[in-house]
């Protein structure tokens, strides 16, 4: 591609007036308004002091900055550009924002996280977000280190996280996740918790749990909900919450005495092959030949705490060849050597499937990876509270984009959220104004995604659906 004009002869003015560069905003806010966000802020969220009023609309202006790909408090000034007043009324500026976020308490952010689950239930009950639900559902918890810098992150601490497959101690905050899909759909954020850099994971993971399970019924999901989490979670209070709550459980175990002698127990005709990456299909011995394997046999956990938490379930064991140092020439392998992979649950299916589900629960890096690519690419503000409303309103705004992704088409229904939002919302349009206040959006003649565009403003600005 080139200039079809030289340089010199190219001019640029910002001086548009009705022009807007998000104007997939209209169809997104929209759906928005139709789920009762408003009400729902307005019903629960009341923070203290004059920069508490308004809530609603502070929070949707939040909502919308996010949605659109605001990762600071600065960054929502792409809410007042152009002819975006002709469009939305109650825009409120970034410092009026982020002192709003700052009138915050503990108990405001708590209602705020009620008011983002209240919103997922409406949401699924307008847009398919969680096909299948009602036969089999999945809910995720993991935990991740957001770093920070500087002295005034009112609780950053030093915590262990992952940078490029290492494990480093980092100055931050911790952000705990729960997330709910299905085999057909991607994950939508159940439940939110910010806590300090140094806490440990599982802390609040439990009631993090019985939340969430609480939204996953209320968003539909009747069938058998599965809690998959990682061995942080590895814990009787954990579990004891998810099976009081009516889940299953499928644990990652850390190797311990006890799991080592189960697993070295487990007879060598056992072990059953199972489609591992890179495996390849035999047709002569009609099956997979990887290095892979798994068994299962009975375990009761938590032995040393009183008998009510103690758990008896599945010990599914993967055994995976271990891929030592070339030995000299002319020396082969003596015996083989394994690496195993324990994980505790009680899950209803059959051993290779729930090995298989378990695995999948690396899903919830997808979501983690796109508020990393959004909204928390910062901790925007010195006080815990307000970042922790930051949080919240950043699952609302993940949510929202799903289900406008879904709302778009299929080739959109489990897109990453950056790739939602270069497509149907970062999108520029110029506004003409009709008699009697009408508006028409004129968007980029040739647009590659004016298909999903119609589709998602047909679907949110268009007359309401008939009631099931």
């Amino acid at each position: 591609m080139r200039l079809s004009h030289a340089r010199a002869r190219t001019r640029a003015a910002f001086d548009d007036p009705a022009l807007v560069a998000h104007a997939g905003l209209v169809p997104v806010t929209a759906l928005a308004e139709r789920a009762g966000l408003p009400e729902l802020l307005a019903g629960h969220v009341r923070p203290g002091g004059d920069c508490g009023v308004n809530a609603a609309l502070k929070v949707g202006c939040l909502v919308a900055g996010m949605t659109a790909g605001a990762d600071s408090i600065d960054d929502m000034g792409l809410l007042r550009h152009g002819a975006m007043d002709a469009l939305f009324s109650g825009v409120r500026a970034p410092s009026t924002l982020g002192s709003h976020l700052r009138s915050y308490n503990w108990g405001n952010v708590l209602q705020l996280e009620k008011a983002g689950r209240e919103l997922l239930a409406r949401l699924a009950a307008q847009v398919p977000l969680l096909p299948g639900s009602d036969v089999l559902a999945f809910i995720d918890i993991d935990s991740a280190q957001k770093r920070v810098y500087g002295y005034q992150k009112e609780g950053a601490r030093f915590g262990h996280t992952k940078i490029q497959g290492k494990s480093l101690l980092v100055k931050g905050l911790n952000v705990l996740l729960a997330t709910i899909c299905t085999p057909l759909s991607a994950p939508v954020i159940a439940a939110t918790r910010l806590r300090g850099g140094n806490a440990g994971s599982s802390r609040g993971a439990g009631g993090l749990a019985a939340r969430a399970i609480a939204t996953a019924r209320e968003a539909g999901c009747a069938g058998t909900i599965v809690v998959r989490m990682d061995s942080a979670y590895y814990s009787a209070d954990v579990i004891a919450a998810v099976r009081r709550a009516g889940a299953r459980f499928s644990v990652t175990v850390p190797a311990n005495a006890s799991v080592t002698a189960a697993a070295a127990a487990i007879s060598e005709d056992a072990w059953t092959a199972i489609k591992y990456p890179h495996a390849i299909w035999d047709d002569q011995l009609s099956c997979w030949v990887s290095d892979a394997e798994v068994a299962e046999v009975p375990y009761t956990a938590f032995t040393s705490k009183k008998k009510a938490l103690q758990v008896t379930a599945r010990l599914i064991v993967r055994r995976v060849r271990a891929k030592g140092k070339a030995g000299e020439a002319g020396q082969g392998e003596l015996f083989p050597a394994w690496r195993h992979h324990a994980v505790f649950t009680d899950s209803p299916f059959e051993l290779v499937q729930a090995e298989e589900q378990h695995r999948d629960h690396a899903v919830i890096e997808q979501v983690n990876a796109d508020l990393a690519d959004g909204p928390l690419a910062h901790m925007p503000a010195g006080r815990f509270n307000a970042n922790a409303a930051w949080l919240a309103i950043a699952a609302i705004a993940h949510n929202l984009t799903r289900a406008a992704g879904i709302l778009a088409g299929r080739r959109l229904a489990r897109a990453r959220a950056a790739t939602i939002r270069r497509a149907v919302i970062a999108v520029a349009a110029r506004i003409a104004r009709h008699g009697r206040g009408n508006v028409t959006l004129h968007l980029p003649e040739g647009w590659h995604r004016e298909q999903e565009w119609l589709s998602l403003f047909d679907a949110t600005c268009g007359p309401p659906a008939a009631a099931a």
